[in-house]
């Protein structure tokens, strides 16, 4: 398993679960001495314990040594990075090209070539030239092998999956595939075979269609605010029908997170390289985009229009509950806004913090959502922790000078808000 982050991590620990003999391979030395030791770079529920009895039952191991792993491996997976390429919006696969250019020479004997990361239709043509091209003679198998993943969940989706893509018309490459993952099939979980450019494109497609339920419920809860109905009852409504689905249908701030905002990007500049623009997907990415601070003004709003010498406690930093991931989360925009518009900002988050101090390091950071409220003068959950679900709403007041909250994720029913005496707005209601 090439790359030790989010998808090589978690998808090495599962296989090796299933009794296969998994080395995950890593350049950052650091993170390798931290995974042998037992410490997970990232914050994954039930991980650290998947990691710590495979490593004693010796079928998952780490290193840095690329070479040796690779050698003698019946598969190698490709999952590291592809961020968006700064300037443009494409994927970056610098970090995939290089990586195949590592396997093609330490490759010495069959394999099949997985590529794991997410990226754009086309790629494993561009691995397999290059493989090919440095491996010499060897029968080497291009496979692409798309994630999905949910952050907070991920343990239980890989092996619980809804479906198993695997794009490739190689026989044997088929064979090796329904081999490492027999242990899902025999479990029923539907392997769906189909061309190479085929799989890399439902990887996209999948998550554009997510973001776009997001979207259209956030945009949905805009127009409920304006005539007076409420978000949760149309989302109960239409996902009671079973062609739409209740799933992603929550209002809320905007999504972010690892997946969506690159994702959707990197599908439009594939669209517009092959000139059949996907117009739906350009109105989502840039509603999103402009969503997010919006809710820094619906904060400011909430404080009667004017944030300037005001204090503000955020609870939730995370793009979502149950991980540690800051990349795109909403409540950078929101904060950014709140400090553009003269206001102070105490926060609070159960696992994002030490990621976010780096980030946002013009913001206090507190121990728990009480000392956050401490003193401000309006207190807005971003992120739906279930820690912010039961607060002691009472005493949450009694703390603030003025008590405002602003719940980005429709937590609390407004009647019950407003029994602790506050001042409260949510998202289409």
């Amino acid at each position: 398993m090439i790359g030790s982050g989010y998808v090589g991590l978690v998808s090495g620990a599962c296989f090796s679960d299933f009794g296969h003999d998994v080395i995950c391979v890593d350049k950052d030395a650091s993170k390798i001495a931290a995974l042998e030791a037992g410490k997970m770079p990232i914050f994954e529920p039930g991980l650290d314990t998947l990691v710590a009895t495979n490593v004693a039952a010796g079928r998952l191991k780490f290193t840095t040594d690329l070479k040796a792993a690779v050698a003698g491996a019946d598969a190698v997976f490709i999952a590291v990075g592809t961020p968006s390429r700064r300037g443009d919006g494409h994927a970056d696969l610098s970090y995939v090209f290089a990586a195949t250019r590592e396997i093609a020479e330490a490759i010495d004997g069959p394999v099949v070539v997985v590529t794991k990361s997410t990226v754009p239709v086309g790629t494993g043509d561009k691995v397999e030239e290059i493989l090919k091209e440095v491996a010499g003679d060897f029968p080497i198998a291009v496979v692409s092998n798309p994630e999905f993943l949910r952050e907070g969940a991920a343990i239980g989706d890989f092996k619980r999956p809804d479906r198993i893509v695997i794009g490739t018309e190689d026989a044997r490459a088929q064979q090796v595939m329904r081999d490492i993952y027999r242990p899902l099939y025999l479990n029923e979980s539907p392997i769906l075979f189909t061309g190479r450019r085929t799989s890399e494109l439902i990887k996209y497609a999948a998550n554009a269609f997510l973001a776009t339920k997001i979207t259209f419920i956030n945009e949905i809860a805009d127009l409920c605010e304006a005539v007076g109905a409420n978000v949760q009852d149309v989302s109960r409504g239409i996902g009671l029908d079973n062609r739409i689905g209740s799933k992603f249908l929550h209002a809320g701030p905007g999504y972010g997170g690892s997946c969506f905002p690159k994702d959707t990007l990197a599908l439009l500049k594939t669209a517009e390289d092959y000139e059949t623009p996907v117009r739906i997907v350009e109105a989502v990415v840039q509603v999103n985009d402009t969503r997010k601070r919006a809710m820094g003004r619906k904060v400011i709003a909430a404080l009667g229009g004017d944030a300037k010498g005001k204090t503000v406690a955020v609870l939730g930093l995370t793009f979502k509950p149950n991980t540690d991931d800051m990349r795109d989360a909403p409540s950078l925009a929101i904060v950014q806004s709140l400090l553009d518009a003269g206001a102070s900002v105490r926060a609070h988050d159960p696992e994002g913090m030490e990621i976010a101090k780096g980030m946002m390091p013009d913001i206090a950071y507190c121990h728990d959502a009480y000392e956050a409220a401490a003193g401000a003068d309006a207190v807005v959950i971003v992120t739906e922790w279930d820690i912010y679900r039961a607060l002691d709403l009472k005493r949450l007041a009694a703390t603030m000078v003025a008590p405002v909250m602003v719940d980005l994720r429709n937590v609390y029913p407004p009647s019950e808000v407003a029994k602790a005496g506050f001042a409260y707005s949510s998202i289409g209601r």
